[in-house]
């Protein structure tokens, strides 16, 4: 399979989950302010770098945390886009509606990428993805503190991209 054929193959398992997940809870992370993304997409790549150094006392692997921050990276992309509400604002089938829209960009982005790059991080160590992740979340958290100003910097939301893509990296990387 080339990169764009496992992206769709990673992206299908998230996108189950972030559906059913929706059929459990609707699209209660409508609530959710931006900052508040950050810090969840934070918590998620901490964990997986605390389960890169040692045994985990709680069992969830990696794979589902990568998984994780693919679904919380659409969320902030969305949530960028449309500003949060104060409920759950939007249908499950919008929601879906509004993540497929993002799939696409980050699609682009890795087709981009792949292009000018090639396949360079097939040759990179899985943990080096959740380093640049924590990297990346820290320049989010950087620009959030700057009510989301940048001088020549990129924005929350490209950042908010490389981080879906780093996170599929992993998956993929998992999964070979």
């Amino acid at each position: 399979m080339d990169t764009l054929q496992q992206f769709d193959k990673a992206i299908e398992g998230c996108r189950d989950i972030f559906a059913r997940k929706l059929e459990d809870y609707g699209a209660s992370w409508r609530i959710l302010r931006p900052r508040s993304v950050t810090d969840q997409l934070y918590i998620k790549a901490k964990r997986i770098r605390t389960l890169e150094e040692g045994p985990a006392m709680v069992d969830e692997g990696i794979y589902g945390e990568f998984m994780a921050i693919v679904n919380y990276g659409f969320v902030g992309l969305i949530q960028l886009a449309r500003g949060y509400a104060d409920s759950a604002d939007i249908s499950p089938a919008e929601a879906l509606a509004l993540y497929d829209a993002e799939v696409l960009k980050a699609r682009a982005l890795m087709a981009a990428k792949t292009h000018d790059y090639g396949d360079a991080w097939r040759g990179m160590r899985v943990n080096s993805y959740t380093d640049f992740i924590l990297t990346k979340l820290q320049r989010v958290k950087e620009i959030e503190g700057n009510d989301g100003r940048t001088a020549v910097s990129e924005g929350i939301d490209s950042n908010y991209l490389d981080i879906i893509n780093y996170a599929i990296f992993g998956l993929i990387k998992l999964s070979e």
